[in-house]
């Protein structure tokens, strides 16, 4: 009987991750133990009608297709089929770990134990056909790699290298030979450790935390807790999760209390206590008690799986910083070996011709920069930064000018209930709350937190009312004893379900004078009553603009709804240099525009729905903590701490990034061409060339994989 041939589905999994109207990204995952050569699927996909590039990143088992405008809904039957097609004549793997989202390759050192065992001998044996078997059994690796390189391509520093080692054996300068491959092997090493290193963050947050979750489930008119398998966990369902255990989802928490350890999610080193109705995330874990959270976000939407996404996009970007160093450094290859033979006509000295090839400036120009660019996104995450890649941390270190959506970024977010007013005689202050409360307090959204906590502060007594309809921006209804009862806007109650405000007029005029936020209470079709809510601006928003300026930003910028008196007021208090009021949410983007075209690099922070396509529009988009997933994704910068001190602690780091990056870039051309210039006039010989050359390249590697550490305010 013949074998069954493997269905696609069989093969590999294909999974649409981000799409443009130009670009589109995938990742793929081979079930069957069949893995494509990147190459060979790169020229099949490039060969497809209306795809213009294919690019395929194998550790991360990503394809990033360039298109001329198709729907990426369109392309998938003809990716598979490519993907079925040359996995076919791909070479086998030993296990599914082709599924993983990153491979764990640890570096290997044989070619260094090779070199070093090579050079060691050297001194002992006496026998030239020794020394030479020796010295061919340590630099083999290294004189095929170059040419390898020199047949796919061109002119590399691995070619020259392998030039330097093959001209000291032509000499039977063995010791030479010997030690130019020990370290150029020990030096390889380091670079593949310093890169596999540099990817700690990705490798962390890649790794399984939760497989199975205890959930409340009704069980025959009861409720049960039941252990469940973490992929049939859905958004709606409670979770149980108590001391010790990792949250494995993002949501709210119904009831218990408990201790939270946030560190890996936001950085912040003490335990904190979450109580109902607040929000927590998942990858942090509980230190003590027990809480029930009702899950908002689960599997691929969790704050864990899209920081992975997020570092994932990271790693495939290349700043411009990057292209260039990668251009210069292909560029002077050639200008190292023209050095190499003109010092060679003119000495006529091999040994020195050996010495300049070894001083290339292509390894630490090519590596440095990605390495210390992918090490400062890595710090910035466990500060509870999240940096979408490299241009993402360029653009951030280029904005002059910050501009604040003022709710939820300068205020705080969390509103507090300041004055409770009753439109009748037969309902107190008190009644009102608990009114309002008893039909809010099934929701997390901040009004009707602050709204159950008001209550809760005067003895919240619990009114019977029939099922809660929430409308999306304008409030909620539902019914008391068949009478209505509609909490919400002023647009909502008085538009929508026509009840008259006509009669309070003055008095509401008086109570919106003050600039806090209204919240309208209708009852039985009537208006019964106003609650006001203040939103307190920040305690630390001062500081924080002040550390903006001390770190380059010229102009900061807030945008608020609130009128011209209320926003100069918060303007003046906090130090915004200018300020917009009265504006409705479609306005942002267009002042944005605005400023940009005045030449400003400018970045946005901001938290609300409403705030996505300002931060699309900005040089750098940056959102904040509680902020909507829509407003998240749209962003170039996430911060996980609901703390306005992190836009600072995010523009220092970016700028500390590029001083390093700059710093190093220089340092290179500096050293190298020092080093470059001794070797050519013979000041140096080709083991010197290779220590001073290797060392220089391990030293920058070491310290662009150190990342970046900025000072604690208080400090300053």
């Amino acid at each position: 009987m013949k074998p069954k041939k493997a269905s696609n589905s069989e093969l590999f999994s294909l999974r649409l991750e981000h799409a443009t109207s130009k670009r589109v990204r995938y990742s793929f995952c081979y079930e069957g133990g069949c893995r494509p050569e990147p190459m060979a699927l790169q020229i099949a996909l490039e060969s497809l009608e209306g795809i213009k590039s294919a690019r395929v990143n194998p550790a991360l088992n990503n394809l990033i297709l360039e298109h001329e405008g198709r729907e990426p809904k369109e392309m998938e039957s003809a990716i598979k089929g490519v993907l079925e097609r040359v996995s076919l004549r791909g070479k086998a793997c030993a296990s599914k770990d082709s599924c993983l989202v990153l491979r764990e390759e640890i570096p290997s050192s044989g070619g260094v134990v090779r070199a070093g065992t090579s050079l060691l001998l050297e001194p002992f044996l006496k026998n030239p056909n020794a020394k030479l078997g020796a010295a061919a059994i340590g630099s083999t690796p290294i004189v095929w790699d170059g040419i390898k390189d020199l047949f796919e391509h061109g002119l590399t520093s691995k070619v020259l290298e392998a030039m330097a080692v093959a001209i000291s054996i032509y000499r039977q300068d063995f010791r030479a030979a010997n030690s130019a491959s020990f370290m150029l092997a020990l030096g390889e090493y380091i670079e593949e450790a310093t890169v596999y290193k540099s990817d700690d963050l990705i490798k962390e947050l890649s790794k399984p935390q939760v497989e199975e979750v205890w959930i409340e489930k009704h069980q025959k008119g009861r409720i049960e807790t039941i252990l469940v398998p973490i992929q049939e966990v859905k958004s709606g369902d409670i979770v149980v999760v108590g001391a010790g255990e990792i949250v494995p989802v993002d949501g709210h928490v119904m009831s218990g209390e408990a201790m939270l350890n946030q560190i890996s999610m936001t950085g912040e080193a003490e335990p904190v206590r979450k109580s109902r109705g607040d929000r927590v995330l998942s990858g942090t874990v509980v230190e003590e008690g027990r809480i029930k959270i009702w899950a908002e976000h689960v599997g691929d939407e969790t704050t864990t799986a899209r920081i992975r996404s997020y570092i994932q996009s990271s790693l495939e970007e290349k700043s411009s910083l990057q292209l260039e160093a990668s251009k210069m450094a292909d560029g002077l290859v050639p200008i190292t070996l023209g050095l190499a033979v003109l010092s060679y006509v003119v000495s006529q000295d091999l040994t020195r011709l050996a010495s300049v090839l070894q001083a290339d400036y292509s390894c630490a120009l090519k590596l440095a920069t990605p390495v210390a660019f992918k090490a400062s996104i890595g710090s910035a995450g466990k500060m509870g930064i999240i940096i979408k890649g490299a241009k993402s941390l360029e653009a951030l270190h280029e904005a002059d000018t910050f501009v604040f959506d003022k709710t939820g970024t300068l205020t705080k977010g969390e509103l507090e209930v300041i004055e409770v007013h009753s439109f009748s005689s037969a309902w107190d202050e008190t009644s009102i709350l608990n009114l309002a409360a008893s039909a809010e307090e099934h929701y997390f959204h901040p009004v009707a937190q602050a709204i159950v906590k008001a209550a809760r502060k005067r003895e919240f007594v619990h009114m019977h009312h029939d099922e809660v309809e929430f409308i999306v921006a304008h409030g909620v209804k539902t019914e008391i004893e068949g009478k209505s009862v509609v909490i919400g806007s002023r647009h909502f109650l008085e538009d929508d379900e026509g009840i008259d405000f006509s009669s309070h007029q003055k008095e509401l005029k008086g109570y919106l004078s003050q600039g806090h936020m209204p919240l309208y209470i209708g009852y039985d079709r009537e208006l019964l009553g106003v609650v006001m809510l203040k939103d307190e601006i920040r305690p630390n928003a001062q500081e924080t603009l002040e550390r903006l300026k001390k770190a380059g930003v010229q102009e900061v910028v807030m945008l608020t709804g609130d009128g011209e008196e209320k926003a100069k007021e918060v303007a003046e208090s906090i130090g915004v240099d200018r300020y917009f009021a009265n504006l409705l949410p479609t306005q942002k983007a267009e002042i944005l525009e605005r400023l940009m075209k005045e030449g400003k690099k400018v970045a946005f922070v901001g938290d609300g729905i409403n705030d996505a396509p300002a931060l699309m529009k900005a040089h750098s988009g940056i959102g904040m903590h509680k902020g909507a997933d829509i407003a998240k994704a749209s962003a170039d910068v996430v911060l996980l701490r609901d703390d306005i001190a992190a836009v600072a602690d995010a523009k220092e780091v970016a700028n500390a990034t590029l001083a390093k990056v700059n710093g190093n870039f220089k340092a290179t051309l500096g050293i190298n061409s020092a080093i470059l210039g001794a070797a050519a006039l013979g000041w140096l010989s080709p083991v010197r060339t290779a220590l001073l050359h290797n060392g220089t390249t391990i030293g920058l590697l070491l310290n662009a994989l150190g990342g970046v550490k900025i000072r604690d305010p208080k400090e300053l």
